[in-house]
């Protein structure tokens, strides 16, 4: 079938919402603060996993974080790199 599209696979939930976790707190992320203070919605929160389950880095990404226990900033690799570093230097996240 000409022009059909093959949607991408996406990984199990749980799976990237420990992920997304994970990498927060390996670059000092502070998640739950940012949602406090409103720099971070729940819709923003939940686009980051949803974000992760649809990253061609994922399967890499565990392996990556059970050999650092704290960085600066996420991997280049990391499609929600931005993400972390608007949010550790105290800027809104948007959805």
């Amino acid at each position: 079938m000409q022009g059909r599209r093959t949607m991408q696979t996406r990984g199990e939930m749980m799976r990237h919402w420990r992920l997304v976790n994970r990498m927060a707190k390996t670059t000092d992320t502070d998640l739950v603060s940012a949602f406090k203070d409103g720099r971070l919605s729940s819709d923003a929160w939940a686009g980051m996993v949803e974000a992760c389950r649809g990253c061609a880095w994922s399967d890499t990404c565990a392996d990556w974080l059970d050999g650092h226990d704290h960085v600066d900033t996420a991997p280049r690799p990391c499609c929600n790199r931005a993400r972390f570093a608007a949010l550790r230097t105290g800027s809104k996240v948007e959805a």
